[in-house]
C-alpha cells in the first residue's frame, strides 16, 4: 500500500536545517573527491600553502638568497675545475659524490664524457636545491618538509639516468641488442598496463599461492566475527610454553608478511620454538563497512581474540605482539586492561609501532589538517581508502627506487626484477573503511591523543603509564613509515621495563630478518622503569651490537617469561562453541 505525501510526517524545522546542513557538507566532500581524482590524492591546498610560505620567507630574506647565488657560484666553478681537470687528464671522476643509497651513478660509465657532465651537473643542483628549500628563516617546519619533498620529487624526474639518451648503461645496452632492450621494455609496460587495468597481480606475483606457498603453516581458522579470523596453529613440537602468543598485525597489510614461504616465516619459528600461536587476519573491507571505527577493531579484533584464546586455554596468560598499526591498536587495548584490571597479558611485544607520532617520519608529509580533509573526502565517497592510493603515497616516498629505478631497470633495460613472496606480498591489496582510518589520522597522528591521555576508551582515557607488564619493542634502521627513534618513545610512555632493539633493514624485511639471513644484525638493551630516561642516541652508544637475527633474542625473551612447558592444547574448543571453522590461511585474506 503506497502512503499519499500529505499523510507523511513533515520533517521539524531542526530536522530539515540539519538534512540542509549535510547537503551543503556533501557538496563539497563531492568536490574534494573529484579534485583528488586529478592531483594524485594530494592536497593541491596544501602544497600552495607550503610553497607560499617558502616563497614568501625566501623573498623576504636577502641573506639567504645572496647565500644562495654565492653556492650556485660555487658549484658552478667546482664543476667547470672538474670538467677542466677532465678534459686534461687530471680528474678524479667526481666532484660530488651521490648521497648514500643512491646508486643512480654508481657505474664507470658515469665517470667520462659526456655523462660525467650530465651526472655532477645533476648532483650539484640536487645539493643547491636541498640548501634552497632548507633553513629559510621563518618557514613552517612542516612546509620546509613538503617544499624539499617535492623538489626532490621533480628533480628525480629530471634524472638524466632516466632517459636512454643520457644513461650511459642503457645506451650501452641499446647498441648490443640492437634496440631489441626497448623492444622488451615496450612489451613490459604494455603487459603491466594490461595487468593493471584488469586487476590482476604483476608478474611473478602468481607464484606465490595464498595457503600453498605463503601463509602455509598449518593451523585451523578457531573463530569468526565480521571483522576477524582468529588463526590458531597447529603444534610442531611435543610440548608448548604454557603462555600461547597471539600476533595482532596491521589492518593496512595481509597479515601472512608474519607467515611468508616456510623459510621466512615469523609464525611457523615462533611454532618450531614450542610456542601456541594464534594470529588476527583481517577482514579486507568494503563500502559496506565504512562506519567501522577504532574502537570497533579494537572490540572486534583484539578484545575479542583474547576472549577466544581464553575460552581455548582458560587461566593462561598471553603474549601479545603487534606489528605496525597492530601494535599501536595492541598498546591501546593493553592500556584499558590495565585500567580495568584486565591481567590476561603476561607481557607486551611491539614491531616497527608508533605510540606517540609527534616525529612520524616521512609519512608526515601527507598528515595535515587539508591533506587528511581530502583524504576523508575521498573515502567518504568510496566508503574506504583502497590500495592504489595508499600504495602510491608509499612510491611517492622512496620515487628514486620504487619508481624511477623500476621504469629504467624493466622499460629501458627491458629486464624484470624476480618477484619473492615480500614482493608478491606487498601487491596483494587491501584497503581501510572510512571511520576508522579518518579517526586514526586526526586522534593519532594530528592531535597524538594516545601519548597525551586523551584518547578515551569506554569514557575514560588512555594512559600508557599504567602499563605494567614486560615490554619488548623493535625498530628497524631505514623505517620510513614508523622511525625508528619514534618507536623508541615507549620508554618514555610506559612505565614497565623495556627491551627494546634496533634491527637493521626497513619496515618490512627489518622484521621479516630470519636466522641465516645474511647481513643482519641488531643492537639490543634493556631499560628498567626506574632507570634514568636516555636519548636515542645515548641508547645506540650503549646498546650491545650482535650479529644475525633479532627473532632469537625475542624467542629467548619469551622463553624467560613463560612459567614452564606443558601439552599441546586442542585445536580450538568445540565444547565451549570454538571448533574450528576452516583450514588456516582462512577465507579473509583471500578477499579482494
Amino acid at each position: 500500500m503506497t502512503v499519499p505525501d500529505a499523510l507523511l510526517p513533515s520533517p521539524t524545522g531542526t530536522q530539515a536545517d540539519a538534512l540542509g546542513l549535510e547537503a551543503f557538507a556533501a557538496i563539497d566532500r563531492m568536490r574534494e573527491a573529484l579534485s583528488a581524482q586529478f592531483s594524485g590524492g594530494l592536497s593541491p591546498a596544501a602544497l600552495a600553502l607550503a610553497c607560499l610560505d617558502w616563497s614568501t620567507h625566501l623573498a623576504a630574506a636577502p641573506g639567504k638568497r645572496a647565500e644562495l647565488v654565492w653556492k650556485a657560484a660555487r658549484k658552478a666553478t667546482k664543476l667547470a675545475g672538474h670538467l677542466a681537470a677532465c678534459g686534461l687528464g687530471a680528474g678524479d671522476g667526481a666532484c660530488i659524490e651521490p648521497l648514500p643509497g643512491d646508486e643512480r651513478f654508481a657505474g664507470e660509465a658515469w665517470r667520462h664524457w659526456p655523462y660525467n657532465l650530465w651526472a655532477q651537473s645533476f648532483l650539484l643542483t640536487q645539493q643547491w636545491w636541498h640548501n634552497a628549500t632548507r633553513e629559510v628563516p621563518g618557514v613552517t617546519p612542516h612546509h620546509e618538509e613538503v617544499v624539499a619533498f617535492v623538489a626532490r620529487q621533480l628533480l628525480d624526474m629530471m634524472s638524466p639516468a632516466n632517459t636512454p639518451f643520457t644513461n650511459p648503461q642503457v645506451a650501452a645496452r641499446t647498441l648490443e641488442t640492437g634496440g631489441a632492450n626497448l623492444l622488451a621494455g615496450f612489451r613490459n609496460a604494455l603487459e603491466d598496463a594490461g595487468r593493471e587495468a584488469s586487476g590482476q597481480g604483476p608478474v611473478g606475483s602468481e607464484a606465490f599461492v595464498v595457503g600453498r606457498d605463503v601463509a602455509a603453516t598449518p593451523g585451523k581458522v578457531v573463530f569468526r566475527n565480521h571483522l576477524i579470523e582468529l588463526i590458531q596453529y597447529a603444534p610442531a613440537t611435543e610440548t608448548v610454553q604454557a603462555e600461547p602468543v597471539l600476533i595482532v598485525p596491521a589492518w593496512i597489510m595481509k597479515y601472512y608478511i608474519l607467515d611468508l614461504s616456510p623459510r621466512n616465516s615469523l609464525i611457523r619459528h615462533l611454532v618450531a620454538q614450542g610456542h601456541t600461536v594464534f594470529c588476527i587476519s583481517w577482514r579486507n573491507p568494503t563500502a559496506a563497512d565504512r562506519d567501522l571505527g577504532l574502537d570497533d577493531y579494537r572490540c572486534l579484533g583484539v578484545m575479542a581474540a583474547l576472549d577466544g584464546i581464553a575460552t581455548i586455554l582458560p587461566g593462561r596468560a598471553i603474549h601479545a605482539a603487534g606489528y605496525c598499526l597492530g601494535g599501536t591498536l595492541l598498546t591501546i587495548a593493553a592500556a584499558a586492561m590495565a585500567r580495568a584490571g584486565d591481567r590476561r597479558l603476561a607481557s607486551l611485544t611491539l614491531l616497527a609501532a608508533q605510540t606517540d607520532f609527534t616525529e612520524p617520519g616521512e609519512l608526515a608529509l601527507f598528515i595535515d589538517h587539508s591533506q587528511v580533509r581530502l583524504l576523508e573526502s575521498m573515502m567518504w565517497n568510496r566508503g574506504y581508502l583502497a590500495s592504489d592510493q595508499m600504495a602510491g603515497a608509499f612510491q611517492m616516498l622512496r620515487s628514486n627506487d620504487l619508481v624511477w629505478s623500476r621504469l629504467v631497470h624493466d622499460y629501458l633495460m627491458g629486464e624484470r626484477t624476480p618477484m619473492n613472496d615480500l614482493m608478491a606480498w606487498n601487491a596483494d591489496a587491501t584497503r581501510m573503511p572510512y571511520r576508522m582510518h579518518a579517526e586514526y589520522l586526526r586522534r593519532l597522528y594530528l592531535d597524538n591523543e594516545l601519548a597525551t591521555g586523551r584518547l578515551l576508551v569506554d569514557g575514560h582515557p588512555v594512559a600508557l603509564q599504567n602499563l605494567r607488564l614486560p615490554l619488548f619493542a623493535v625498530g628497524t634502521e631505514r623505517d620510513h613509515v614508523a622511525p625508528w627513534r619514534s618507536v623508541y618513545k615507549i620508554h618514555a610512555l610506559a612505565d614497565t621495563d623495556v627491551t627494546f632493539v634496533l634491527t637493521s633493514g626497513g619496515h618490512n624485511a627489518g622484521i621479516v630478518s630470519e636466522p641465516g639471513h645474511p647481513h643482519r644484525h641488531y643492537r639490543i638493551a634493556t631499560r628498567r622503569h626506574d632507570d634514568v630516561r636516555i636519548s636515542p642516541d645515548e641508547w645506540l652508544e650503549q646498546a650491545r651490537s650482535c650479529e644475525g637475527s633479532w627473532w632469537e633474542s625475542w624467542v629467548a625473551w619469551l622463553g624467560e617469561r613463560s612459567t614452564g612447558r606443558v601439552a599441546p592444547p586442542a585445536m580450538g574448543a568445540t565444547e565451549a562453541g570454538l571448533a574450528p571453522v576452516a583450514d588456516a590461511p582462512g577465507t579473509y585474506v583471500l578477499q579482494r
